[in-house]
This record gives C-alpha cells, structure tokens and sequence, in this order.
C-alpha cells in the first residue's frame, strides 16, 4: 500500500517530473501498452495510490468496436482485449462508466468494495467486477483527442480512503498530455490496422516504409490464386441488396479464410472475385497455396450445405492458380493510386479461372505451378488448352480427387459453345 503523500503542493514535483517524461521521454516508445504501464508505475513509485488503470480507445476495425488497455499492480505484462460491437449497448444498459463517458459525462467516480459486496442486483453495475480486489475507489475521465473525439482513462486506487483529492487532481492535470501521447501511437496503429484491412499486411508495411510514389514497388516470384463467384449479375438483379452483400460476404469468408490461414496474402476484392499471392520467398510458399485451394473448396462445401438447410441455390465458384514472376506495387493516376499485382502471371491465372466455367473443375492450376508444388499425386493433368493471349497452349491440372467425386459441376452449355469458337478442346464431351 502506498504511503499517502498529502497535498496539491507536495505532489507538484511529481507532476512536472510525469508531464516532461510523457512529452520527451517516451518519443523512441513505439508500443502504447509500455507507455501506460511506466505510467502508472512511476505514479505508484512517487506515492500515488493507482493500483489499476485501463485505456478505452475505438478503432476503425469490421470485426471491433474498440480496444480496452489493462494495467494492474502485480500483472507482469498489461492486457489488450478487443471490445466487441454491442458492448456499449450493453454498457449503458447497465449505466456503466464507459457508456457515461463516451456520452458526454465530465468524470466518473465511484467507490468500491475492497472485500467484495453481496448487494443484490450489484452484479449488473459494470464496476462490480471490480469489487473484492483490494480496490477502494475509482475515476474516470475522457480522454479528448483530436477535434474532440472522446475515448476514456480510468483510475482506482487500493489505499483504504481511496484516491485523495490531491491524487484526483494531479491524475486530471495529467490526462491532457497523456491524451496527446496516446493518440499518436494509437493514430499509428489505427493507421497499420486500416492498411492492412483494406490492402493487406504486406502491401501495408511497404506502403508505411514510403513505396507511395507512382511506379514504386517491386519484382518478385509469386503464387497467385485468383477466385470469382458464379452467377453473381443474376444474384444481384434479382435478390434485395442486404442478401446480395450476405452472399458475397459468406462467399469471400470460405474463400479468405484459407489464404490468411495458410500466409498468403489477400491483395484486391474485384467485385465478386479476389487476388491473392503467396510470395516464392516463403519455401512452402506453393504447398500453402495448394492447401489453400484444398482447403477453400471444402468452405465452399460446408457454406453450400448450409444454404441447402436454408432452402437456398448453391453457390458456383472458380479459382485459378499460377507461378511466376509479377511486378507488386503502385500504379494508377498522378493523385490515385491502388497497390496491386501486375504481370502475365497474373493474366493467366485470371484465364485459368475463367477456364473452370467451361471445363467445370472448380481448380485449375497451370503446369508451371504443379511443376512446383510437389503434390505428392494431388494434382491430376487434364491436357494442354489454348488460353486468349498466350502464345502456346497451356498445360493445366486440377485436383485428383475431383476426377472421382462432386467437384466437377457440369459446365455451361454457352461457355462449352464460346470457348469451341475459339478452337479450344473440352474434356468428356
């Protein structure tokens, strides 16, 4: 417990001390985790009585509504817990402080039962957890960044009077720098989650090392896997729109799910078809993206049995899958650019999937890619196919087990008659 030290005056070192660290002395910290733990830990060693605090900050995430930061006395490393959508909802149903905060209120202060409380009905007041953990009192505050976006900073105490005025004064004194050193690193990993969920991790981090200028990026060997959703003009024509997105979304799950599994990477979402790439530097790189396909027609499976039990159309699908050397980087407008693939890798992928309609495998791989992939008798060849663009035919694959089992769908009849038009031979005719 730690010794009360009393009064405004007497604490005054203490908060000029706090106040140049925070605005000096954390510049080379990267990590906001390590930044509220030597926080609180250097107001614990100067004599303030905080035994917990906690950070409540929302993101920009699809799946989270925020992050909640954790320090407590005695907890070796602090804790990150993602705050799901709906979590204030529930807050503010059960008048809780983060939900008061976010809403508008000045402070929260409360306090709390060190040795627990069996009041009836307490279980639904949010700080009951807090109750029976030494804890004596508690405070809040928001904490204001930017044009006023409000997150919160909460406080408690474990001396047995709680939080003297003195201590209550000095931690609000504290907050507007504190807010200023938070919402930098939080503003940089706002800025890393927003990259990687919209262009992926590795386009991210290049894009953060300053590959932004147009032409920028670079060469490299690469598996590239490229899918698209059958039947999807029909769909959206004639289904209302939240179905249509529900589809897409479920689609776009079985299929990515695998990818980010396995360590390839999701570059673009075309509409209703995706690029993704597993870079050759990985040595497994082309064995992950085996497993990848594998692994994405069984989700399809599953999510057209469900949609069966639902009493609706199974899903049609294509995927196509190459080798070879791609240019990876920015291209566009002087002032629009998108990071993406390029290259005729890229282009035959693209042909091997549109391929799949009329020779109704669900996968084909080039001959290029099985020469690579090791299969261990996974893949089976189909024969060789002239391909719109490409100078010689080209040598394709699929599964082996699709020779013998349901993953052939029946092809269809205009994309048999289209492709005969351009000389190319279909299989078991």
């Amino acid at each position: 417990m730690p010794i009360r030290i009393g009064t405004r005056e007497s604490l005054a070192g203490l908060r000029d001390q706090t106040l140049r660290w925070l605005l000096s002395g954390t510049i080379c910290e990267r990590y906001l985790d390590n930044i509220l733990v030597a926080f609180c830990e250097r107001l614990r060693a100067g004599g303030v009585s905080v035994a917990r605090a906690t950070l409540h900050l929302s993101t920009h995430h699809p799946q989270w509504l925020g992050i909640r930061i954790l320090w407590q006395l005695g907890i070796s490393e602090p804790r990150s817990q993602p705050l799901a959508y709906g979590y204030l909802d529930a807050e503010a149903a059960a008048h809780g402080p983060v939900a008061a905060i976010l809403s508008g209120a000045e402070r929260v202060h409360r306090r709390l039962h060190a040795e627990g409380t069996g009041t009836a009905g307490a279980a639904m007041d949010p700080l009951y957890r807090l109750d029976g953990q030494g804890l004596t009192d508690y405070v809040a505050w928001p904490l204001r960044f930017t044009l006023g976006k409000r997150h919160m900073a909460d406080f408690a105490s474990d001396h047995p009077d709680g939080f003297s005025d003195a201590e209550r004064d000095l931690l609000e004194d504290l907050l507007p720098a504190l807010a200023v050193v938070v919402e930098v690193r939080h503003k940089n990993r706002l800025t890393r989650l927003l990259l990687d969920t919209y262009v992926g991790p590795h386009a991210g981090e290049m894009i953060l090392d300053g590959v932004t200028r147009r032409g920028s990026g670079t060469t490299m060997e690469a598996a590239v896997l490229i899918a698209d959703l059958r039947g999807f003009t029909e769909l959206a024509e004639r289904r209302p729109r939240d179905e249509v997105i529900g589809t897409l979304n479920d689609f776009f799950d079985a299929i990515c799910a695998p990818i980010e599994r396995n360590g390839g990477e999701i570059l673009k979402f075309m509409g209703d078809g995706l690029l993704a790439t597993f870079p050759l530097s990985e040595p497994d790189a082309c064995r992950a993206t085996l497993r990848t396909a594998r692994e994405a027609c069984s989700g399809m499976k599953a999510l057209n049995r469900d949609r069966a039990g639902r009493g609706l159309s199974q899903l049609g699908y294509g995927i196509g899958v190459n080798v070879g050397i791609v240019t990876y980087g920015n291209i566009g407008s002087h002032a629009r650019l998108d990071f993406t693939m390029i290259g005729s890798a890229v282009n035959v992928a693209a042909r091997l999937e549109n391929l799949t309609k009329v020779l109704g495998y669900h996968v084909l791989f080039s001959g290029a890619f099985a020469a690579l992939a090791h299969d261990g008798g996974e893949l089976a060849r189909l024969g060789t196919f002239p391909l719109r663009g490409l100078a010689k035919p080209l040598e394709v694959f699929t599964f082996e087990a699709f020779l013998s089992d349901g993953g052939r769908p029946a092809a269809r009849a205009d994309d048999r008659a289209r492709h005969h038009q351009t000389g190319c031979p279909v299989l078991n005719e």
